[in-house]
């Protein structure tokens, strides 16, 4: 048996890219950035920020396209996927990701923007079924990670 389970409270790094596969399927990429705050020997306060790429599928990823903002908080429950492809220079790279399962929006609601849609959804996870996704073999485009 083994397991392959990732959960994240985070904010979003960017606008959620969103495009639709020739199927209809609908695909959301965006980051998500968790920090993690301890304090060193020396009395500083040190904060580390861990950058998480994530992918929404179908309904998740329509969501992400209406609702979801650049420094939004999210809760975002998925499992870890790392792929590989070849750049414009032919070398190989490899790309981990989170394909998310399981998302909920968090924050107050004054936070919110665009009324009770939102608000109903912060109350109550938005999850997809576990389906298998389309094969995508062309980069996502986040080697340019805003930091």
């Amino acid at each position: 048996m083994s397991v392959n389970k990732v959960i994240l409270v985070g904010n979003v790094g960017k606008d959620p890219e969103v495009r639709h596969l020739d199927s209809g399927v609908a695909v959301a990429n965006f980051t998500l950035a968790t920090s993690e705050s301890y304090t060193a020997k020396n009395g500083e306060r040190v904060t580390t920020t861990e950058w998480h790429n994530i992918v929404l599928w179908r309904g998740l990823a329509d969501v992400a396209e209406k609702y979801v903002t650049k420094g939004r908080q999210l809760y975002i429950e998925g499992r870890i996927r790392t792929r590989s492809y070849d750049d414009k220079d032919g070398n190989k790279r490899y790309i981990t990701e989170i394909y998310g399962d399981t998302m909920q929006m968090l924050g107050t609601k004054a936070d919110n923007q665009g009324g009770d849609v939102q608000n109903k959804q912060q109350s109550s996870p938005i999850s997809t079924p576990a389906a298998s996704e389309p094969q995508i073999d062309e980069p996502s485009g986040d080697e340019d990670l805003p930091f």
